[in-house]
């Protein structure tokens, strides 16, 4: 039986004077999950991202990770502290959000660091996941002068060196041309089959979901939680994808019948990765 990683228990998170990004939602996520939060744009996702890496905390509502109560208190504290910073990687959307070293090398090494591991262990870690993510050859360069898909890579690496248990995944393949949307789908899949780890992922992208998840969480423009389910249920159910504006209807009239077909939001994705039928 799978062990229980997080357990959210009906948080409700708002900005300073704003209405809440997330509101009232429950749900838990077991380890080895592969699991999407499924939304249109600006309907919680990222937040939820955040309050599960405890980055912001809700105003109401528990999360329990690990056993602990997710909190600043306890977040500040040995020995859940580190370990949690050690357990769980977040990959931002955008790459240059945390990349600020002047090599790769370097890039890799901050958080081993910061975590006052052997010098020795740290140059095996770092091989390990030059060698892991094919980017050995990038490991003198400044990160700021890669390709997209160079740096993501990288932000994966600067994670992965310290041997997570759970990744949170913000958008991953926002702004890749296709041949580093495959490569990291194909990271990602073996690190779920091979190792282990847990991704919860972030995405509004219907044709990527098959690729990224097994079980998708679905937010409306409320910031509730509309359905959790597998990911073949939530894609074939049009009327739920309707109404959290995840495809759009096209009307059209025969007669005096009007037909509407769903149109799915896609992006340059749909070239590479179907929806599953």
């Amino acid at each position: 039986m799978m062990n229980k990683i997080f357990d959210i228990n009906n948080i409700t998170f708002s900005y300073p004077g704003e209405q809440p990004s997330v509101k009232e939602i429950s749900f838990a996520v077991k380890q080895g999950e592969r699991l999407a939060l499924l939304g249109a744009n600006g309907s919680g996702k990222s937040t939820l991202l955040h309050l599960l890496d405890g980055l912001y905390f809700p105003q109401s509502g528990d999360i329990t990770a690990f056993d602990n109560k997710l909190t600043e208190d306890t977040l500040e504290h040995p020995p859940f502290g580190p370990q949690f910073r050690s357990s769980v990687g977040f990959l931002f959307q955008n790459s240059d959000a945390q990349l600020f070293c002047s090599t790769v090398e370097e890039e890799i090494a901050f958080a081993p660091l910061q975590l006052q591991w052997k010098k020795a262990e740290i140059v095996q870690r770092i091989d390990d996941v030059l060698n892991l993510l094919e980017i050995a050859h990038l490991r003198d360069r400044t990160p700021q002068n890669l390709s997209g898909g160079e740096k993501k890579r990288v932000a994966l690496a600067s994670l992965l060196v310290v041997n997570p248990s759970v990744l949170l995944l913000d958008e991953p393949t926002a702004g890749l041309d296709p041949r580093s949307q495959s490569m990291l789908l194909e990271i990602l899949e073996q690190l779920n089959e091979q190792a282990g780890i847990t991704l919860i992922t972030a995405t509004h992208d219907l044709t990527l979901l098959p690729h990224l998840a097994d079980r998708a969480l679905v937010l409306g423009e409320d910031h509730c939680l509309k359905a959790d389910g597998n990911t073949h249920e939530i894609l074939h159910n049009t009327d739920l994808l309707l109404s959290v504006n995840l495809i759009h209807a096209h009307a059209h009239r025969h007669g005096d019948t009007i037909h509407r077909h769903p149109h799915y939001h896609i992006t340059e994705h749909e070239h590479t990765h179907g929806i599953d039928s």
